[in-house]
């Protein structure tokens, strides 16, 4: 796997994750909605540490800097 995410999209899916882990804590969300956000929160924390977007490559977007 060859990093495909910048440090800007990393940085605004770990906020997205707290935001989601947050709304379900508290409880402002319940029900399906709530294991669905909170499924897509941990995808995007995942994706944020390991610095791979399989959805990147099929759509061949790739906002790292590195080359």
């Amino acid at each position: 796997m060859k990093a495909n995410m910048g440090s800007l999209d990393k940085a605004i899916r770990v906020i997205l994750a707290i935001v989601f882990a947050m709304l379900y804590i508290t409880k402002t969300v319940e029900g399906t909605v709530a294991l669905v956000l909170l499924v897509l929160g941990g995808v995007f924390l995942l994706t944020s540490v390991i610095s791979f977007c399989p959805l990147y490559t099929i759509f061949g977007i790739n906002t790292c800097s590195k080359k």
